[in-house]
């Protein structure tokens, strides 16, 4: 498996929005969807705000991989469901979007059981 590189990891954190996609059956991208993220101890995680029933999350957790863009980027990756560290992801949303309606969406008991850690190929 690779690792974000320092780069990634300081433009990831430094961007409000990423896209994110799972794969079809056939192994071809779905739609890429704009997602708010967080980075936390070197990780880069997202949840749906739609909690299980997002289209993204559903994509995604099909076959646990497809590909993330930002900045003009795009990486293959894996969609790894993570909760260990869900508490460290709410102060860490908080702190980056706020706590606004918005942001409250995405730390609640719909969105965190969502938790997924984006690791890339």
């Amino acid at each position: 498996m690779s690792t974000w590189t320092a780069e990634e990891l300081q433009g990831l954190e430094r961007i409000s929005e990423i896209r994110v996609a799972g794969r079809r059956q056939d192994g071809s991208l779905r739609t890429l969807t704009i997602v708010w993220h967080v980075v936390v101890d070197g990780s880069l995680y997202v949840r749906s705000v739609r909690g299980a029933d997002g289209s993204w999350y559903k994509g995604v957790i099909r076959h646990h991989e497809g590909a993330i863009s930002w900045d003009g980027k795009t990486r293959e990756v894996t969609y790894i469901p993570d909760a260990t560290v869900d508490d460290q992801l709410d102060a860490a949303y908080y702190t980056k979007y706020g706590n606004g309606s918005a942001t409250r969406a995405i730390v609640n008991a719909t969105a965190r059981p969502t938790t997924l850690r984006v690791e890339p190929r």
